[in-house]
């Protein structure tokens, strides 16, 4: 397994704005996105690579390398690249759109609605800096990509830990019959599934580590903060579950409701998304159609308001989503 060390924190400068996630010394893989792509294209003739002048920044660039003929730059046109993606997928082709979430969400929205949902095609939407993954304000920050993306029918939708997640999920995707739209990390993504033997499924949620004081239900890189803060708290007697859910669409309710019931436990759901529309409420809403009550349950998501900018680690403090801050949370909550 090729893997890294993520290099010492910048000083504040712009491009601290859009850094890495990993933490300094942190186990992470390169582009594992776009490594994962390459992989499974050399099998995998229909598959295209497409960006709106973001290959660089989406890790496609590897696949441009590796299969320039089956690579198309659409420009700075988030809508002609979905209504493009529809085409190609219309006549048997699996397109890989590629750009920064805001652009693939809000500006596209309604090309992907139409265009592709409506037909249930095979096309799959990767878009980077989701949630708070970048200082950039709310020009950049993608917090509510979620919840506009639920609302589509049929619209599968996938938020990966790490970059195992990510390489598994992948080829998973490809695989799926239908629109997928997956948030995507790249550069030097943090890897920390494969400790606990873990393996992406998707449509399915997994028990990461158990625990008998809280139960984290979390998504993307939450639930790497989820583990951590586990670590944290044993320090104070205090077990952690965590439960992983990589595919938010459609909800794996089965094993959500069996981790929630007959525990008598606090439950929080932790997720790099606005606590308006996103997992929090998808599993409120399981659990409440299910008549399943846990003993506690609190949100740990972005606050509804427009976002600042700044370092990511500040900002990650801020808005209560670092370890030590959902950990101090967490410790609020059982009181």
């Amino acid at each position: 397994m090729n893997t890294a060390v993520a290099p010492k924190k910048p000083r504040l400068t712009t491009s601290a704005m859009i850094a890495s996630i990993a933490a300094e010394g942190q186990r992470v893989k390169a582009a594992p996105f776009g490594k994962a792509l390459v992989e499974l294209a050399a099998s995998r003739p229909e598959i295209v690579g497409m960006t709106a002048d973001l290959a660089k920044y989406t890790d496609l660039h590897l696949f441009a390398q590796a299969y320039p003929d089956r690579f198309y730059q659409m420009g700075m046109a988030e809508q002609l690249l979905m209504a493009a993606a529809g085409g190609m997928a219309k006549v048997g082709l699996v397109p890989f759109a590629t750009t920064y979430a805001v652009f693939g969400t809000r500006r596209a929205y309604d090309f992907i609605h139409q265009v592709i949902a409506e037909e249930n095609l095979n096309v799959k939407i990767c878009c980077a800096l989701p949630g708070l993954t970048t200082g950039y304000g709310p020009s950049h920050q993608a917090t509510e990509d979620i919840a506009m993306m639920r609302g589509i029918p049929g619209l599968t939708i996938v938020d990966p830990c790490d970059a195992l997640d990510l390489e598994q999920a992948v080829p998973q995707i490809a695989a799926h019959k239908g629109p997928v739209y997956m948030r995507l990390a790249r550069g030097n993504v943090p890897l920390v599934l494969d400790e606990y033997d873990y393996r992406f499924e998707l449509g399915k949620a997994k028990l990461i580590r158990d625990g008998e004081d809280v139960l984290v239900i979390s998504s993307g890189f939450m639930t790497m903060r989820a583990l951590e803060v586990a670590e944290a708290l044993r320090a104070d007697n205090i077990g952690v579950a965590v439960l992983h859910c990589p595919t938010i669409k459609p909800l794996d309710e089965a094993t959500i409701t069996e981790a929630v019931k007959y525990k008598h436990r606090l439950v929080v759901v932790a997720e790099n998304h606005s606590v308006i529309g996103g997992l929090g409420e998808s599993v409120a809403s399981a659990l409440l159609r299910h008549r399943v009550q846990p003993a506690g349950f609190q949100m740990a998501g972005l606050p509804d308001a427009f976002l600042d900018a700044g370092a990511l680690p500040t900002l990650h403090d801020r808005y209560r989503i670092s370890r030590d801050a959902l950990a101090a949370r967490i410790k609020g909550w059982l009181g």
